[in-house]
């Protein structure tokens, strides 16, 4: 099995910025797309910003400019460096990953358990 683990969520004011972390582990994987999803409450789950394993990436329209998403293929971990951060970004932000279970020659898709990011006027 895989785990991702989100760090890097907090509060912040308007315009400000933050950086998020995710970082997998288990054995004897690869992982093939990660993304960013988040969920304000009394909403549904949105993609934020996704990149493939060649690194190309997309991003909602809402942030586009501000939020840069990335990884680190040696480390495991995606990063999402969130700038001039507004109050409606508000939200329980969440890791996702497409992942090769190598010894079972399959793909599953993984969750990390979201991390908070509340903007304040």
């Amino acid at each position: 099995q895989v785990q991702l683990v989100e760090s890097g969520g907090g509060v912040v004011q308007a315009g400000g910025s933050l950086r998020l972390s995710c970082a997998a582990s288990g054995s004897s994987f690869m992982i093939y797309a990660m993304a960013w999803y988040r969920q304000a409450p009394g909403k549904e789950r949105e993609l934020v910003a996704a990149i493939t394993s060649g690194g190309s990436t997309n991003y909602a329209d809402s942030v586009k400019g501000r939020f840069t998403i990335s990884r680190d293929n040696a480390k495991n971990t995606g990063y999402l460096q969130m700038n001039s951060l507004k109050v409606e970004d508000t939200a329980v932000y969440y890791c996702n990953a497409d992942v090769m279970l190598i010894m079972r020659d399959k793909v599953g898709a993984f969750w990390g358990q979201g991390t908070q990011v509340t903007v304040s006027s």
